[in-house]
């Protein structure tokens, strides 16, 4: 089994974010940037497809040249190889997902995995878009059934089920769950409650450095496509106001209803 997994170099989340004097972007002096959180718990579930089911884990990513910090970050939690489409453009969900899409009907995997969205933009669109250009079955927010498995089950477990060319998928849905089962090959985007990603061992790290990273420029791919969506102005969420502490129930009510006007 082939296992295609892409993987979005991010911004940390854990550090404080700023935006440029004029709205043009983020600042990216000292930014700290990592494997979009998503993403690395889709490198945690085709690594236990693979040790299940034997093949390989591809890892996909788009972006500058230090993207490749991110594709051997993957690689040192045991992804076996990767790919590495290279640009300095910004890419909206249109040109990402073209891109992604010459990339793997070159590599024909049998299960592509992503994270349902990137922490950095939170638009998810991408899996969608590109399920549609294969015109592939999908499962989105893929998550794990309740159940009374040990931790250390859950640990080494994959929560799809893959037989007879096909896969299964319990995926969370508005006030519940639902299982949904694919035809091969299928893309699959990853929920928070999928599993728990490894961390990257020493030994791992250091076989890291010396697999095999394919390099492939954007244009190469997607031509002169152009994208859909443009950032016009980034600007910080406005101030919440600040809390206040009333007296008793009378001072509450009457707060709400003459100046938070929710009553």
């Amino acid at each position: 089994m082939k296992i295609l997994v892409t993987v979005k170099r991010v911004e940390d989340p854990e550090i404080k974010i700023k935006i440029k004097a004029d709205g043009s972007g983020l600042e990216s002096e000292q930014m700290k940037y990592v494997v979009n959180p998503f993403d690395e718990i889709a490198v945690e579930e085709a690594l236990r497809l693979r040790d299940t089911h034997e093949g390989e884990v591809v890892i996909l990513s788009l972006g500058v040249a230090d993207c490749a910090q991110q594709i051997r970050t993957a690689l040192a939690m045991g992804a076996d190889r990767g790919v590495h489409v290279l640009t300095d453009e910004t890419l909206d969900p249109t040109l990402a997902s073209l891109a992604m899409q010459k990339v793997i009907e070159d590599e024909s995997p049998d299960i592509v995995l992503m994270g349902k969205q990137a922490v950095d933009d939170d638009m998810g669109q991408t899996g969608v878009m590109l399920a549609e250009r294969l015109g592939w079955g999908q499962a989105s927010f893929a998550s794990k059934e309740a159940s009374l498995e040990s931790e250390e089950e859950k640990s080494k477990q994959t929560a799809l089920n893959v037989s007879d060319n096909k896969v299964t998928v319990v995926r969370e849905v508005d006030g519940g769950i639902e299982t949904l089962c694919l035809n091969l090959p299928a893309l699959i985007t990853t929920e928070l409650r999928l599993n728990i990603p490894r961390y990257a061992s020493l030994p791992g790290i250091m076989k890291a450095k010396k697999k095999e990273i394919k390099e492939f420029p954007l244009r190469d791919l997607i031509g002169d496509a152009q994208p859909l969506v443009e950032v016009l102005k980034m600007e910080k969420p406005a101030a919440r106001a600040a809390g206040m502490i009333v007296s008793d129930v009378p001072q509450l009510m009457e707060k709400l209803r003459n100046e938070a006007k929710v009553i």
